[in-house]
């Protein structure tokens, strides 16, 4: 185990990407019965009414997993378990790159309560039927590689 600064100044390994000037944005492939969760931006203006996979920033010494929780809890107000990393990074705005992890909901009902003002659910034959935001664009290629089917029995991922 390695041992963190405490100044809060200091780059915090898990914050930052292998590139000490980038900001790692995580996010959830969330997964229900067969169907990816989608959020459509309300927030900043220039990405409103465009879609994408919930997440957020990590915060300084938080491992990308614990934000994950963290930012589901705090944008749908759902207990979540992160699963396996998605294979890829993309970037977002200079300086950020976007990391995805497939999720599965523990507890609670999705809904927008962060930056979003509508939530679906998308079958892997509805992935395209929303305005994805473009680098959202191949991880959620990546995230239909690994959706699962729809269990027969109306049970939970």
């Amino acid at each position: 185990m390695t041992e963190r600064s405490t100044d809060p100044t200091a780059p915090q390994e898990h914050h930052r990407g292998t590139d000490p000037g980038v900001v790692v944005v995580v996010a959830g492939a969330v997964y229900d019965r067969g169907r990816l969760l989608a959020a459509r931006r309300s927030a900043p203006a220039e990405l409103a009414g465009r879609w994408e996979l919930p997440g957020g920033k990590l915060e300084p010494g938080e491992s990308p997993e614990e934000a994950l929780v963290r930012e589901l809890r705090e944008e749908l107000g759902v207990e979540a378990e992160p699963g396996e990393r998605i294979p890829g990074e993309w970037p977002l705005k200079p300086g950020y790159v976007l990391r995805v992890w497939t999720a599965r909901l523990l507890s609670g009902v999705p809904r927008p309560l962060e930056d979003h003002d509508e939530l679906r659910w998308l079958s892997r034959h509805e992935l395209d039927s929303v305005d994805w935001l473009d680098q959202d664009r191949p991880a959620v290629a990546e995230a239909a590689l690994r959706l699962p089917e729809a269990p027969a029995d109306g049970a939970r991922d």
